[in-house]
């Protein structure tokens, strides 16, 4: 295998390892053997049992090829009780939710004609800002009911 071959490589992992990191944690509490992320249960308020706090959760529906605000909202749901489900937490206390700006796309197009010594152009561009919905939460363990 040559040197190009080798590097290429290491900037496809790199970028797929980059790509795939949409959601993050910060442990504040004793991690649980996981559970399967239909299992975990959303919150808006605390809930009435006593819970745990597991982990502190950020999240986003970057790279989920959604396009509307319901399709980027459930993907950043998912995304979040996915993570909580690794960490074996059957719940998320949903902190926020919220729009976050992520990059802009562009186009413009321009014409030109020239007679003599002058030259006439004239231009016209649009560009929109890219949006992706992140959300944070408490992956939090509600011990079962007696």
């Amino acid at each position: 295998m040559s040197l190009g071959n080798s590097i290429k490589r290491l900037a496809i992992i790199g970028l797929l390892s980059v790509a795939g990191c949409v959601t993050s944690h910060v442990i504040v509490g004793k991690l649980r053997p996981p559970i399967s992320p239909d299992q975990v249960q959303l919150y808006l308020h605390p809930p009435a049992a006593k819970y745990e706090e597991i982990a502190l959760l950020e999240s986003s529906s970057k790279h989920s090829f959604s396009f509307t605000a319901q399709g980027k909202s459930d993907a950043l749901i998912q995304r979040l009780k996915k993570d909580a489900a690794k960490l074996g937490a059957n719940g998320i206390l949903l902190q926020g939710v919220g729009d976050k700006a992520t990059g802009s796309v562009g186009t413009g197009i321009g014409g030109a004609t020239g007679a003599g010594n002058s030259v006439v152009g004239i231009g016209f561009s649009s560009s929109g800002t890219v949006f992706v919905k992140s959300g944070t939460g408490i992956a939090i363990y509600v011990p079962p009911a007696d």
